[in-house]
């Protein structure tokens, strides 16, 4: 489970991030991300819609892979930036653990956001 001081809280700062952040697109998953120079931490959100799966069971698993994942890499990203990964596709759902991993990897690295 990623820390609370790694989380977003409230509605303004992700409203903030979704009309001002940069976009990184991959075919399952998009992480938005902006700096954020107030906080000594990043922050993290992992997004997905009722339209992509309805179960919440499945759409609460898929949210504490990504986050164990991002939990996990944490430590080699900069710091100082709020990023929200939204999933937008099930096959996320069905993706095994070493290709979720790669591929939000992937992701980071095209944002330029590790050290």
């Amino acid at each position: 489970m990623l820390a609370q001081k790694f989380r977003f809280h409230g509605h303004g700062s992700l409203r903030y991030l979704y009309k001002n952040g940069d976009a990184i697109r991959s075919h399952l998953i998009t992480l938005k991300y902006i700096a954020n120079p107030r906080r000594k931490h990043s922050r993290f959100t992992v997004v997905v819609g009722k339209k992509v799966i309805k179960s919440a069971v499945k759409r609460n698993r898929i949210r504490r892979r990504v986050y164990e994942v991002v939990r996990l890499e944490e430590p080699t990203l900069k710091s100082g930036y709020d990023m929200a990964l939204m999933v937008f596709s099930a096959e996320v759902y069905s993706l095994d653990h070493p290709s979720l991993v790669k591929l939000i990897k992937q992701l980071f690295s095209q944002a330029g956001l590790y050290k």
